[in-house]
């Protein structure tokens, strides 16, 4: 694991604005003082959850979107440190890991062109490299007992998350998309658009529900050879729950739930998915935040629910704190919903 970072206490003290009166996550939430052996430090650790940072944008480069969620990570955790602890919001059962380090791999990122092929194809193999890291950490996580909340990065990091989840359990698992991409393009070397093809093709994944595909982004090539030709795949359209309202969105997650939870499932949620938020592929139409919301509530609340991956979003200075507060709302209702 050389290449996790922990989280400290100290670096959470100078995040934390204390206030009197008021108590926040990071006086509240464990870190790890040290690494001797990942797996037994944390199987020793009381707590249920361990939250982790990808702050890296390779996948989405080698996919050819634009980067930026590299930045999600340190967006998020500024704002979950001073989130309030309460009766209503108790944090006692998180441990904030820390993030992979992915500095090496962003400055080689930043010497290349995308329009440049040879250098999208090292990014491609580059992108298989971080698998390894990912697939690791989450095995380790998954191994002793606890439940991964994965933040950042590109949509690359689900392969790293099916893989590591289904090691640890010794079995393939289902997962649960909140996308408006299938992400199950063709094995063409590693990227943030094949995770899931390149996760099933290995072994990994069962069940796949997409959930919220948007017909303006789904290639014919994808419904023939992917979604209608595999009885492992079930999807809906964002089209049909929101504009045409042929399918009802609590109907669908039940159907979703249904499809999924006969044994163990991921939750995926792409923020290109939501409207308005920037990510490497921001829409204009795309479901509420409150929609995401509820859709990680139903879905956690399950006690097949493994994991959790907030991926895509792709904050800027200027959008940070608004990203920050979308992904620390996801979290804490993960956490509320899944601890009951």
């Amino acid at each position: 694991m050389s290449k996790l970072v922990l989280m400290t206490k100290s670096k959470i003290e100078d995040s934390v604005v204390t206030r009197s009166g008021e108590s926040k996550f990071g006086e509240q939430i464990t870190v790890l003082p040290s690494i001797t052996n990942i797996y037994d430090d944390l199987v020793n650790l009381d707590v249920k959850y361990v939250l982790v940072g990808l702050p890296e944008d390779v996948g989405v480069f080698a996919n050819y979107g634009k980067p930026g969620t590299c930045n999600a990570w340190d967006a998020t955790i500024k704002i979950l440190l001073n989130t309030q602890s309460s009766t209503l919001n108790n944090p006692k059962q998180l441990c904030v890991l820390g993030h992979l380090d992915f500095t090496q791999e962003q400055e080689q990122l930043s010497k290349w062109d995308q329009s440049n092929i040879k250098h999208v194809k090292k990014a491609r193999a580059l992108v298989a490299e971080i698998d390894k890291e990912v697939s690791n950490l989450i095995y380790n996580i998954v191994k002793a007992g606890k439940i991964p909340i994965i933040i950042g990065g590109g949509h690359n990091n689900a392969y790293g998350n099916i893989k590591g989840t289904s090691l640890a359990l010794n079995k393939k698992i289902n997962v649960v998309n909140f996308d408006a991409h299938t992400d199950f393009r063709a094995l063409e070397g590693r990227h943030s658009g094949n995770g899931f093809s390149y996760a099933y093709a290995e072994g990994f994944l069962n069940r796949y529900f997409i959930f919220g595909v948007h017909k303006n982004y789904t290639s014919q090539t994808i419904l023939d050879d992917a979604l209608n030709a595999n009885n492992s795949i079930r999807y809906n359209t964002f089209e049909a729950i929101e504009i045409e309202n042929s399918l009802k969105f609590k109907d669908e997650m039940k159907e979703a739930l249904r499809y999924v939870s006969k044994d163990t499932f991921g939750i995926e949620i792409d923020c290109d998915a939501i409207a308005n938020v920037p990510s490497s592929a921001q829409t204009p139409s795309g479901f509420s935040v409150n929609k995401a919301r509820q859709f990680v509530h139903y879905f956690g609340s399950n006690p097949a629910a493994q994991y959790l991956h907030i991926c895509e979003a792709a904050p800027t200075k200027k959008t940070a704190t608004q990203v920050g507060k979308l992904i620390t709302y996801l979290i804490t209702d993960f956490i509320r919903a899944n601890n009951n």
